[in-house]
């Protein structure tokens, strides 16, 4: 039997990086709310790889939080190097470093770290997973979210940050996420510069773009000296469940067996790999995706607008977003209609070109000559920024 225990004036669900920068921007302009998550601690599993952070979205968004000083200090200084390789590992582009911070690189669970920290104590309420969400009131925009542990509650203005199988998207949309006819297969090197100087030469200090069309291999130098690798190729939904990953022997020889004729150096970011290989659908939201105004409830980050990895925009977008709303919501006390009116106007036309950039980004890095392309893009960009300054 379910109990109705709290009412909240404002809720948010997902502790990701949009939520908790929604919630400590709120915070700092005298707003605490609770964030409901479905995992039981920050410790219960690893938050991802590096992220590069925007100077114009996920940058704005911690100074927003009054927290850009310290993420300072988790910055991967050497991180913003990037290099392009074709399949036999010759080197078609590369950057180096040079300290600008447009995009500096920092590891997700620090950053989530940081901003877990930042929020007053029990502002997290872990273990907390959402079953189903009802409307109780459509005219106020109360909803009533129900719990696994039988518990519920209620809310004046239901936050969605719940990722890309968000429980509180069907309330504005039936949109659904849908494969984008890639997958990864991932995989680690510890302690790379030691045990692996072939791997750890050809990532170099910060990103890599290793591409032969159809297949490609994006990687990470870490700050904790490992290379983390993604194996991406473009194969059937269905392809995964054709390979029994739990054998780690036989996943590497898959890995292996789609990177027939590469150089042996970038073979061996999987051959050697010290982790398992964990296989990776991608998904993605419409780019057009938009709803109607619904009372008492909106979306952000993965909730919103899934897109795939090829552009760097997931977090920086939800990071964003949590900006964005959270000063919506303090412009506008006590007027949530028109604090969720303002952040959706926004939102929108921002994410949809985003969206369409990222699939455009996916099509190129798997494509005929992808490497060349992806190399000449990123000259041509490095080109009109030295032309700027």
């Amino acid at each position: 039997m379910t109990t109705t225990t709290e009412h909240y004036p404002i809720a948010i669900i997902g502790a990701g990086l949009g939520g908790l920068t929604a919630a400590r921007v709120l915070h700092t302009r005298g707003i605490d709310v609770p964030v409901l998550e479905l995992e039981a601690s920050r410790e219960v599993r690893t938050q991802g790889g590096m992220l590069d952070i925007h100077e114009e979205t996920g940058q704005q968004a911690l100074r927003a939080a009054e927290l850009f000083d310290d993420f300072v200090k988790l910055v991967h200084r050497g991180g913003e190097s990037m290099r392009v390789l074709d399949q036999h590992g010759t080197v078609l582009h590369e950057e180096f470093d040079d300290g600008s911070f447009e995009r500096p690189e920092v590891d997700r669970g620090q950053l989530r770290d940081l901003l877990l920290d930042s929020l007053p104590e029990g502002t997290v309420r872990w273990g907390c997973k959402v079953t189903s969400v009802r409307v109780l009131d459509a005219s106020s925009g109360r909803h009533e979210v129900t719990l696994a542990s039988g518990q519920s509650f209620t809310t004046d203005l239901l936050i969605g940050a719940d990722g890309a199988w968000s429980k509180v998207r069907p309330l504005v949309t039936d949109a659904r996420p849908a494969y984008t006819g890639i997958s990864f297969l991932e995989a680690d090197l510890y302690d790379a510069e030691a045990r692996h100087p072939e791997q750890a030469a050809a990532v170099g200090s910060g990103m890599l773009f290793a591409l032969g069309g159809q297949t490609g291999i994006l990687g990470h130098h870490e700050t904790d000296g490992s290379l983390h690798c993604y194996l991406g190729l473009r194969v059937e939904e269905s392809w995964i469940d054709t390979v029994d990953f739990t054998d780690i022997r036989a996943a590497k020889d898959t890995a292996l067996g789609l990177l027939e004729g590469w150089a042996p150096e970038l073979r061996g970011l999987f051959a050697n790999a010290d982790s398992g290989i964990i296989p990776r659908r991608i998904y993605a939201l419409p780019p057009t995706l938009t709803w109607e105004r619904t009372a008492g409830v909106t979306l952000l980050g993965d909730a919103a607008h899934l897109m795939s990895p090829f552009a760097g925009e997931g977090a920086n977008l939800a990071m964003y977003d949590g900006f964005q709303l959270a000063l919506a919501i303090a412009t506008h006390p006590g007027e949530a209609d028109k604090a969720l009116a303002a952040y959706e106007a926004e939102l929108f036309p921002r994410t949809h070109a985003a969206a369409v950039d990222t699939a455009a980004s996916l099509e190129t890095i798997f494509s005929v000559d992808s490497a060349r392309k992806v190399a000449a893009q990123f000259a041509a960009y490095q080109d009109g920024a030295d032309a700027r300054s």
